[in-house]
């Protein structure tokens, strides 16, 4: 019982890690999961961390798929993307889990003004990278969400 607690509590913080993106979140979950086929050691153990993994697999190309073909078609460069990120991530840092969602949008329109050295053409590519960026994300989490429910159902059940 205290191993599903435990594997259950890393979920949860790999959901929130989906959402705000400083941990790994599909990662932590995967890898919650196989600590506890492991430990378990069953079949259907196995079984559940296998569909498990090929969901949250599916969420990380889905959600990588999303992000290109929307920024790609609005020719976005994936460098802006980069600066963007990293942009929020010191942002999560300066002003705590706000400064990922001030510093992300901001870093993405400094990138693209860099660029384009035009203000309406930059903040109109940022927003089509903004929104490809939540596409991607809301993808990754629903697939997350989907292998969050397989290994619920499979402990409600006494796998």
């Amino acid at each position: 019982m205290l191993l599903e607690i435990v594997v259950g509590l890393v979920i949860l913080v790999g959901l929130i890690g989906i959402v705000i993106p400083v941990l790994p979140g599909s990662i932590l979950i995967g890898l919650s999961i196989l600590v506890w086929a492991i430990v378990t050691g069953t079949g259907p153990a196995w079984a559940v961390f296998a569909a498990c993994a090929v969901l949250l697999v599916a969420g990380a190309v889905v959600t990588w798929f999303v992000q290109a073909k929307h920024t790609r078609a609005a020719g976005v460069p994936g460098r802006s993307l980069v600066v963007a990120g990293l942009a929020g991530i010191v942002g999560f840092f300066v002003v705590p889990v706000v400064g990922l969602l001030l510093f992300f949008p901001l870093g993405l329109f400094l990138a693209e003004y860099a660029r384009l050295r035009e203000p309406r053409r930059a903040w109109a590519s940022a927003l089509v990278g903004l929104k490809a960026t939540g596409l991607g994300l809301i993808a990754e989490l629903g697939l997350a969400l989907a292998a969050a429910g397989v290994w619920l159902v499979a402990v409600l059940a006494g796998i």
